[in-house]
């Protein structure tokens, strides 16, 4: 119990340091919110990978995403965080994130310790969307729209490349073995699914609806 507290501290105080860091580029250097906000979405998916090592049970992560939750509700309503909230368009996308994190931790406890649904939906959040959001705003390649959501061709792309690679990477990593043919077209399928999740999702909600398509996915083919 004292070590967990002492970890969920710790923690605390790493995703702190990730936002004053992201303030005080946005605030002294001038840096775009676009790249201080993908700077803390990044960053703050590889913290949280360290959950399952640190915290033994989901009630730690309850209280610290819930924490984060409320402390982003509130720079929203006081206009602070701005390295972070300055975008010019609608977004929740920094409110559900701390939601899906919690979400992922829950299902691979509940699942006796299946890392898998916890590190590849995570991972895949937190690699792929930034690169698919950042390419698609550098090259806005054959835009479209589904359902109000405005996307490009080159960021679904490589929204998708960044996908296969990085279940790859995880899945190897987990299992410590390499993919029969089975295993590559499950992952290859996985990353189309998180790729038409995060094109038919708007105003931030991707954040949730990746990893849960992940998730879906997941239990699908290993129940």
């Amino acid at each position: 119990m004292k070590n967990d507290l002492l970890n969920l501290l710790l923690l605390a105080l790493t995703f702190l340091l990730l936002f004053a860091l992201s303030e005080f580029l946005y605030h002294q250097y001038k840096i775009k919110v676009e790249l201080t906000r993908k700077l803390v979405h990044i960053g703050t998916g590889l913290i949280c990978l360290l959950f399952p090592i640190l915290l033994k049970n989901h009630w730690s992560v309850l209280f610290l995403c819930g924490l984060f939750a409320v402390i982003l509700l509130l720079s929203l309503k006081f206009n602070l965080l701005k390295s972070i909230n300055a975008v010019d368009r609608k977004s929740v996308g920094s409110i559900v994130y701390p939601v899906a994190v919690y979400l992922c931790f829950l299902i691979q406890t509940s699942l006796d310790e299946c890392y898998i649904y916890y590190y590849l939906p995570l991972v895949t959040l937190a690699i792929c969307d930034p690169m698919a959001a950042l390419s698609g705003k550098k090259w806005p390649l054959a835009q479209y729209k589904i359902f109000g959501a405005k996307k490009t061709l080159m960021g679904s792309t490589v929204f998708f490349i960044c996908a296969m690679i990085v279940m790859f990477l995880t899945w190897r990593s987990v299992y410590n073995s390499n993919l029969d043919s089975e295993e590559f077209i499950v992952i290859a399928t996985i990353a189309l699914t998180a790729t038409l999740a995060e094109a038919f999702s708007k105003d931030g909600y991707d954040n949730l609806t990746i990893p849960v398509s992940i998730l879906v996915c997941l239990y699908i083919y290993f129940p």
